[in-house]
């Protein structure tokens, strides 16, 4: 069975589909590399692009890069070739945060670990964060366990917390809401990821078109990109009276563990939008680490808490900005 073509114009393309990724603040902290003759991609996190007042230990870098590494195994099974993953191969280069080997594919083996994820592919450039009203309409208790076993396979626990539990997650993040506004220097760091897109051509960063509407009523938790500030013309909605969040958790709580989330997020999303979900983030208790430690399920209290995702059914968020592909991808020897 012959190899598929691997040339320079597949693997930007491979580029280019892992760069689809949701990360914070749509910051894009990721950088590719291409050695030809290994035929093998290095991720390292852009370190330049970190937020060190909402996220210190770059545990939300982490999970965005993990995320790009998700959709660059998806196009690479998708394009013929079995992705053989490392993660943090150098513990002494912190920054260097995974290897992918493109391996062929043997013909009449044994099935793939990896061969269920090229039927994501469809999906890496139709997600997109919504961050609209979603409609008060609970997805079936099928589809929540397909969602569940999606993180599952990446190694990470997602759940679905339900009466006092989610009315506590609820008021958590609401609570780091109003913290972020009034810490200057969050709100500052938030501020410089926004981009007016009549004034910009923007290649990161939260365009204002995406902000969604001004929540008036309702129990969704949301995070409010304009801030302090007041965006004219915007509209304002009354959100799901009944939220439908996950959980995503980790047993341990170190880089490798962030990276397996990003990447058990991102196939939980892929997996959501396939089957018509929308999804978007509440991370703002995630970023306070009295708060975050409080969003565990107070029962069993294990498992670190990752992200917390608001799904649903509803419209479609719009495209943001993605960074030209020849600013995160080099090559060579």
């Amino acid at each position: 069975m012959s190899s598929p073509t691997l040339d320079e114009g597949t693997v930007t393309s491979l580029v280019s589909d892992a760069t689809t990724a949701p990360s914070m603040h749509n910051a894009q902290p990721w950088r590719f590399h291409f050695a030809p003759s290994s035929r093998t991609f290095t991720l390292m996190a852009d370190l330049e692009r970190a937020m060190p007042h909402t996220d210190p230990t770059t545990r939300g870098l982490h999970v965005g890069c993990g995320a790009a590494l998700l959709n660059l195994r998806v196009a690479v099974t998708h394009h013929g070739w079995q992705p053989t993953t490392t993660l943090l191969p150098d513990p002494g280069t912190p920054p260097l945060l995974a290897t992918v080997r493109l391996d062929p594919v043997q013909p009449q083996g044994p099935p793939m670990p990896e061969a269920e994820l090229g039927d994501l592919y469809p999906a890496v450039h139709h997600r997109h964060t919504s961050r609209y009203p979603f409609a008060d309409q609970e997805m079936p208790p099928y589809l929540r366990d397909t969602l569940i076993q999606a993180a599952h396979h990446e190694g990470a626990t997602l759940t679905f917390p339900a009466e006092q539990h989610l009315r506590n997650v609820l008021d958590l993040i609401r609570d780091a809401e109003g913290y972020n506004r009034m810490d200057d220097e969050r709100d500052a760091e938030t501020r410089h990821w926004i981009r007016d897109s009549k004034a910009d051509a923007p290649t990161d960063g939260i365009p204002d078109y995406a902000f969604g509407p001004r929540r008036r009523g309702g129990a969704a938790a949301t995070r409010d990109f304009a801030g302090r500030s007041t965006l004219p013309g915007r509209p304002v909605a009354n959100f799901e009276g009944r939220p439908q969040i996950a959980l995503l958790s980790t047993e341990n709580d170190g880089p490798v563990d962030w990276l397996r989330a990003g990447q058990a997020l991102e196939r939980v999303l892929l997996v959501a939008t396939r089957r018509e979900l929308v999804a978007a983030f509440a991370t703002q208790a995630l970023e306070w680490p009295d708060l975050r430690w409080l969003l565990r399920e107070p029962i069993s209290g294990t498992g670190h808490v990752q992200m917390v995702i608001r799904l649903g059914y509803g419209p479609q968020g719009p495209k943001t900005p993605r960074r030209p592909v020849h600013e995160v991808l080099t090559f060579g020897d």
